[in-house]
């Protein structure tokens, strides 16, 4: 296989993510004609999904046709790692929030090889903030070099707390009563890639959650380390197809946001 400049890729996908982020607003925009169909419980999807992953599968086939793709609205298209690697893809992540004229909602992308990932893009459109990274570069918000916020205590900021119905509540409460009495406070964003990627640009100390699917959280996952940061192995037993729990932090939080979920097994 020929190698492909990582910074092609990053271009790429930043190109890509912008040309889908108008697209998703033009159908956030026009959302009461959409048709909402549920998959379960609080997880609903429309057309502006479909259609928004549609967009960005055929650009990057089209720029990187050995590589597969994994994605929440399409079935996977999963390739050898010695062909390539996987495209993650959430068109619209935040769905709920984008269905209900909330605008914490955005695109994630995230190239992935080998149990690498090695390209993360996040685009919120509604605040025109592109989030980029990939792997020995750096993080960035529309050019700009970010990093995680220099906290050393819970009690210095806010942590999201991300959660889905797919996790008993029982994982989530006594992490509400560790927090608080650390004298933390805690966010619930209502998209874990955008809660991620204000934790690589410390406007939050740190991003926990008991389960989130990978196309939820890859790219933010490197934005955060790239930031300067730590995340959890999430790729670690299949978490690219099966999800996998994340906590994601400045270095210094290390200990206490596994002190947190040390309740989880």
């Amino acid at each position: 296989m020929t190698e492909i400049d990582p910074g092609l890729r990053l271009a790429a996908a930043e190109a890509v993510a912008r040309e889908a982020g108008s697209l998703a607003r033009i159908f956030y925009e026009g959302r009461d004609s959409l048709v909402i169909e549920s998959k379960g419980a609080q997880d609903l999807v429309s057309k502006a999904d479909r259609e928004v992953e549609t967009l960005i599968r055929d650009r990057l086939a089209a720029l990187f046709p050995a590589d597969g793709f994994v994605g929440e609205e399409h079935e996977h298209d999963l390739v050898d790692a010695a062909s390539g690697g996987h495209w993650v893809i959430d068109p619209i992540d935040g769905t709920w929030c984008f269905l209900n004229g909330i605008g914490a909602w955005c695109v994630s992308l995230a190239y992935e090889r080998a149990g690498r990932i090695e390209t993360g893009v996040v685009y919120d459109p509604m605040a025109g903030e592109l989030f980029s990274a990939r792997r020995g570069g750096g993080a960035h918000m529309n050019g700009r070099p970010i990093t995680v916020a220099p906290s050393t205590s819970l009690g210095d900021g806010t942590v999201s707390l991300g959660y889905s119905l797919r996790c008993p509540h029982e994982e989530m409460l006594p992490l509400f009563e560790k927090l608080l009495a650390s004298g933390g406070m805690y966010h619930r964003h209502g998209s874990g890639a955008l809660g991620l990627a204000w934790t690589a640009a410390g406007r939050l100390i740190g991003y926990v959650e008991p389960h989130m699917n990978s196309w939820d959280c890859l790219a933010g996952i490197l934005l955060i380390e790239e930031a300067g940061g730590f995340a959890n192995d999430f790729l670690e037993n299949n978490g690219l197809l099966d999800g996998n729990r994340v906590i994601a932090g400045p270095l210094a939080l290390k200990t206490e946001l596994e002190r947190l979920t040390s309740h989880w097994r």
